[in-house]
């Protein structure tokens, strides 16, 4: 799969289309405007139905948690736009990081 034909990169993008055409009325524009705060709000919504759904047991419970994983995603992305972070350069930060322990990348950053 190329990289323009990944669903999250293809998301970015609409994300992207509505940061630029404010006048566009969508969800995605209502939390943009809404800035960090509002987005952030949403986040930690998101994460804590993600790590509710993930208790869950069973198959209904696998499937709770990949379509909230869907959903924290999506808000994470929306809160990436509104910074100006694209999805590429926290690839390249994963990638910066792989091979290296953790606890030791952890420990390198600057207060």
């Amino acid at each position: 799969m190329s990289h323009e034909t990944r669903p999250l990169n293809r998301l970015e993008q609409t994300i992207l289309a509505r940061k630029d055409a404010p006048s566009e009325k969508s969800y995605t524009t209502q939390l943009l405007e809404g800035g960090i705060e509002k987005i952030g709000g949403k986040i930690i919504e998101e994460a804590a139905e993600v790590v509710e759904a993930a208790g869950e047991p069973g198959e209904e419970g696998c499937q709770h948690t990949i379509r909230e994983a869907g959903d924290l995603l999506y808000h994470l992305l929306v809160l990436m736009a509104c910074r100006g972070v694209s999805l590429a350069e926290v690839e390249a930060e994963l990638a910066r990081r792989e091979g290296v322990s953790g606890l030791e990348e952890k420990a390198s950053r600057k207060s």
